[in-house]
């Protein structure tokens, strides 16, 4: 049987490796939707293109993702242990967000599109989704 201590190590290292490889996923469909923008607007610099991100309707939908990452952090700076029933809700809401579909909430239809347009997203969302089904 594990320890308090050693459970609250693996909690951390399977958050942390959780916010890596969200971070990967967000990145990739940052620069997916930064390709789509470009097409019709043209070329932005790394400046605009964080302005861009903060306050533009067509990148709204990745805030859900850049909140979940903000949530691990949170995670991971907390004093206290966290209660592995607050982990299982956690990953419940990540498994949900990050369900592809076409007909679905504006960020599954648009997470379907980048799916569509770029493989590296699906790869990426195959690490994720790898991770969520390992044991925390």
């Amino acid at each position: 049987m594990l320890n308090s201590l050693q459970i609250r190590i693996n909690q951390h290292q399977f958050l942390t490796h959780l916010r890596t490889r969200l971070l990967n996923l967000h990145k990739l469909l940052l620069d997916t939707e930064r390709i789509n923008y470009e097409q019709v607007w043209g070329q932005v610099s790394r400046g605009e293109l964080l302005q861009l991100v903060i306050n533009h309707q067509q990148f709204a939908w990745l805030h859900q993702l850049s909140e979940l990452i903000v949530q691990i952090d949170e995670l991971l700076e907390a004093d206290e242990p966290v209660v592995a029933a607050a982990i299982v809700v956690f990953l419940k809401d990540i498994r949900m967000l990050l369900t592809p579909n076409q007909v679905g909430t504006d960020f599954a239809m648009k997470y379907d599109a980048a799916f569509q347009q770029n493989p590296d997203v699906v790869l990426a969302h195959a690490d994720v989704v790898t991770l969520l089904t390992s044991n925390v």
